[in-house]
């Protein structure tokens, strides 16, 4: 199996930076590759704009789908997309792997989401979900939070994961990955923020990464997450009555 890790955070000496390596190691141990992407080491730019387009279909207004399927089509996509997507054209597992700011992903890895799943190229109007263009890969999200495990869950004041998460797994069925579920890395604590001792807290964060190098070795055999498909759906996109 080949791996390829999308790593989203801005420090080198992080726990992501530490949850990615033990990943690195534990998937070579058991005779898998693996590649990385460091968005924020690459200096990638998370923002679609006309300037990334050599060659516009229309210089007057910028439609930045129009403009990513008139790039794969023209063979002139910006290089920084063309080599992330040839990583994941290798890979038979994509990691995510960042921490939860705001809710949701750090503005880099949603704007890698934005420039990297090229219109036209990767998705067209029947080449998604089931019929995806990753239809056979498999995508899992490594994601660290401060708050410990028990403010997290419905109605709770650190959120649902499964609410939270949601769109990125989706976006992820849509490109027709299977998903796994996700590894959550809670109390990742620090500046200023603190649920237990000095103690405690490293020997907790050692485990969970033995943890995690677990889960992920095990990846290939894991359950997928399930979501509605091209089945799913009346004529009106809208779910079929059971029955």
């Amino acid at each position: 199996m080949h791996a390829h890790i999308i790593h989203a955070h801005p420090e080198p000496g992080s726990y992501n930076s530490a949850l990615m390596r033990t990943a690195e190691t534990a998937l070579a141990e058991v005779g898998h590759t693996v590649t990385t992407s460091d968005l924020y080491g690459l200096g990638f730019d998370p923002v679609e704009k006309p300037q990334h387009y050599i060659r516009r279909e229309n210089p007057d207004c910028f439609a930045a789908l129009a403009e990513q399927r008139h790039a794969w089509n023209e063979g002139t996509l910006p290089d920084e997309v063309r080599l992330e997507i040839e990583k994941l054209e290798k890979a038979d597992l994509v990691i995510f792997q960042f921490p939860l700011w705001w809710h949701g992903p750090p503005a880099i890895l949603k704007g890698w989401m934005d420039r990297v799943f090229v219109s036209g190229g990767l998705y067209t109007s029947r080449m998604r979900y089931g019929t995806g263009y990753f239809r056979g890969k498999r995508a899992l999200l490594s994601v660290t939070t401060g708050a410990p495990v028990h403010a997290f869950g419905p109605g709770s004041r650190g959120g649902d994961f499964d609410t939270m998460l949601w769109p990125l797994h989706y976006s992820l069925h849509y490109m027709g990955f299977d998903v796994l579920p996700p590894y959550i890395s809670y109390g990742i604590q620090g500046h200023g923020y603190s649920y237990e001792g000095e103690d405690s807290l490293r020997d907790r964060l050692a485990g969970n990464l033995c943890d995690w190098a677990s889960y992920v070795t095990h990846a290939g055999s894991l359950e997928t997450l399930q979501f509605p498909d091209w089945d799913d759906w009346d004529e009106n996109d809208q779910a079929l009555q059971a029955g």
